[in-house]
């Protein structure tokens, strides 16, 4: 689902945004600390799909308008991924730093993403890996060039080690996605290439694979 419609002198897009990963990597905490600020551990499982919304004024002359999909990370529902996945733009694929058998869930869900998504061009929409909870004591951190080759293989654009409950990269983990998905929407100019290029200032860049 994508926007791309000017409204008077601005811009405005719609971008329908998957969260995926395993159960209780913290996807819902996550689009709440994103979407209301807010973190509480109790929680529920998400049954089936979770929808928000977000407004961004990106700049004086772009309106992004964020469809946040939190995804169940239960087997049965992602048996129904193709119905959910549908007119996705982008992803946040979401483990838990704290259980690394969830970086392999991780993984598996961002190759079934690859196999029923693609942008109009016939790539892989574009997707950022979240380390969460990094702010627990027994989260396992990978070294980050180790990170920063499994992002090359598997095809995401960048990653992060996000906390939704201390609120870690969280804002910077959704604007580099976003950055990725303007771009996409942005054709080049002539004479220009069509790579992806971001710009970012260096205390707050992440590692990235583009």
């Amino acid at each position: 689902m994508s926007g791309g419609l000017k409204q008077g002198s601005f811009t405005e897009h719609v971008f329908k945004i998957l969260v995926i990963g395993d159960s209780g990597v913290g996807k819902t905490s996550f689009v709440h600390r994103y979407i209301r600020n807010h973190f509480s551990n109790q929680l529920k499982l998400t049954v089936g799909v979770d929808f928000s919304m977000k407004m961004i004024e990106w700049d004086s002359k772009t309106l992004v308008r964020l469809q946040l999909w939190d995804i169940s990370g239960h087997e049965h529902f992602k048996n129904m991924s193709r119905v959910y996945f549908k007119g996705a733009r982008g992803a946040l694929v979401v483990y838990d730093m704290a259980e690394e058998s969830t970086l392999e869930g991780a993984l598996s869900w961002k190759l079934d993403l690859d196999c029923k998504v693609v942008t109009d061009n016939g790539r892989p929409i574009p997707s950022v890996l979240l380390a969460n909870k990094c702010d627990q004591d027994k989260a396992r951190s990978k070294e980050p060039c180790l990170m920063d080759k499994l992002c090359r293989e598997k095809g995401f654009a960048g990653w992060f080690k996000v906390s939704a409950k201390e609120n870690v990269n969280v804002d910077e983990a959704v604007n580099f996605l976003v950055k990725h998905l303007l771009c996409e929407e942005s054709p080049p100019e002539e004479g220009q290439s069509g790579n992806i290029t971001l710009r970012q200032t260096p205390e707050k860049r992440p590692s990235k694979c583009c």
